[in-house]
């Protein structure tokens, strides 16, 4: 077994005084501005997300459940060189992904070969029977996917957790971005950043790429909402804006001769794409729950038949369950060939009674997870936990093992953030954002998720996190020259 000692984190910033190279334009700038002017620089940040409405929400806490999410005016820089490696596994990964799902609806080579246990997969929650045997239109599955990915070190990168169902968040790391070019533009001016804003005009592309051939080359594309009560909302109705495509509702679709329309004041009209932001059980009554009027009657039927694309396609979630990804290594191997390119953080799975043991007499040591969890719910940090929590969770784990994963308590790398007006170190992650259609696209940085309680490791904007801008620079920069003070 591992040590699950959590070493110090590494500061990206820099330490002993020495600045990183891709820092030291950031480190010039916080060396010259005082409290008042980061604090301005906070306040006016506030002010406009508020203005514009940029809102999450917690349905969970009681009062009122929109709110901004805490944004932080100090961005997370990353050099062209690390970025290069990391978009290479990225590809990699999804690649890997994409396949496994082809396989596991196909032929089931993976699980013949005995590479991944059977049960885990068919009898997992996230497999949709109904799609066995399709093959989704171009081949793909995880048309729009989001990597989690944490640092522990200068050249020490691991991938969380994957999210091959609704990934969101991309609207907040594009709306960061105005926000920071509002707020500085002298200081963006002065580093050479790769740009983002072509996203949406990317993801309306690969949208468009997997419609099926009777659309013809101008294909409808609509943004499938639960609705206005949903936490993602917002983002919903950014995307379809920035795209210039409807944002719809289950109400506003209907199925004939098993082809999808909208309705429209001008009559119905054919919709051949539909970037789906509902969950699988709900998207069709007729296939999933009965009961659901979020979703299509016959939505399942037309796809089957050929007549829309679904991103991303139903089942896709297989992918991203929790206990599957420690096997994503060896889907990597299995499909493609290759050896990863990036590591998986160890990962215990409480179903195996070795793994369980061990678990249960480290519980102070490890982080918790449910195999189906999301948003930082039902975790368990265990070295900020108090023992009674660990011990409610021992009997949760105990009661239904194949729930859970563990993983060693990780030191997340840390960025400088502006706290109570001053610059202190805060842990942070990574969603970067990889889009599929006819050939594989990856954002130049993605979503910095930023825990700003002291010592947390929980960075989910439901858990009290917040978010940075993520340069990628152009170019990687000088080191300085030798004997030059880092700032």
């Amino acid at each position: 077994m591992p040590e699950t000692t959590v070493p110090p984190a590494f500061d990206e910033l820099g330490t002993g005084g020495e600045v990183r190279p891709a820092y030291a334009g950031i480190a010039r700038y916080l060396a010259a501005a005082g409290r008042e002017e980061l604090d301005a620089k906070r306040r006016e940040a506030e002010a406009l997300f508020r203005r514009i409405g940029i809102t999450f929400a917690v349905y969970t806490e009681g009062g009122d459940p929109e709110r901004l999410i805490p944004f932080d005016v100090i961005p997370r820089i990353l050099s062209r060189s690390e970025w290069e490696r990391l978009s290479a596994g990225l590809v990699q990964r999804v690649r890997a992904l994409n396949a496994f799902l082809s396989d596991v609806y196909g032929p089931r080579r993976i699980l013949e070969a005995g590479l991944i246990p059977a049960d885990l997969v068919l009898r997992n929650e996230g497999y949709r029977p109904e799609m066995i045997g399709f093959t989704p239109p171009g081949g793909v599955w995880t048309h729009v996917s989001g990597i989690d990915l944490v640092r522990t070190g200068p050249d020490a990168f691991y991938v969380l957790e994957d999210n091959c169902r609704t990934p969101s968040g991309v609207s907040y790391m594009l709306e960061n971005r105005e926000a920071m070019l509002r707020l500085f533009p002298d200081l963006c001016a002065a580093h050479r950043i790769a740009p983002i804003g072509h996203y949406p005009e990317e993801l309306l592309e690969t949208l468009k790429a997997v419609a099926p051939a009777s659309a013809g080359p101008d294909p409808t594309v609509v943004v499938l909402t639960p609705g206005p009560f949903n936490s993602a909302y917002y983002e919903h109705s950014f995307l379809a804006d920035e795209m210039g495509v409807e944002l719809v509702e289950g109400a506003d679709l209907f199925v004939e001769d098993d082809t999808v329309f909208m309705r429209t004041t001008a009559g119905p009209k054919r919709v051949d794409v539909i970037y789906r932001r509902i969950d699988d059980e709900y998207l069709d009554p007729e296939a999933f729950r009965p009961d659901s009027v979020l979703g299509v009657a016959g939505l399942m039927r037309a796809y089957k038949a050929g007549r829309v694309a679904l991103a991303n396609a139903p089942g896709a979630g297989v992918a991203d369950d929790k206990s599957v990804y420690p096997y994503v290594p060896a889907m990597v191997r299995f499909y493609l060939g290759e050896e990863p390119i990036l590591a998986n953080v160890p990962t215990y799975q409480c179903e195996k009674p070795e793994d369980l043991a061990f678990v249960l007499a480290n519980l102070d040591k490890l982080v918790v997870k449910l195999a189906r969890g999301s948003g930082g719910y039902g975790m368990l940090v265990g070295p900020h936990a108090t023992q009674a929590e660990r011990e409610e969770f021992a009997a949760r784990i105990t009661a239904r093992p194949a729930d859970y994963i563990a993983q060693p308590t990780l030191a997340l790398s840390t960025v400088p953030t502006v706290v109570n007006g001053g610059i202190a170190p805060r842990h942070v992650d990574l969603r970067p954002y990889i889009l599929f259609g006819r050939e594989i696209r990856v954002v130049p940085g993605g979503l910095t998720r930023v825990a700003l309680r002291e010592g947390s490791l929980v960075v989910n904007s439901s858990q009290g996190g917040g978010t940075k801008d993520t340069w990628v620079l152009e170019e990687d920069p000088a080191p300085p020259a030798e004997g030059s003070a880092g700032c």
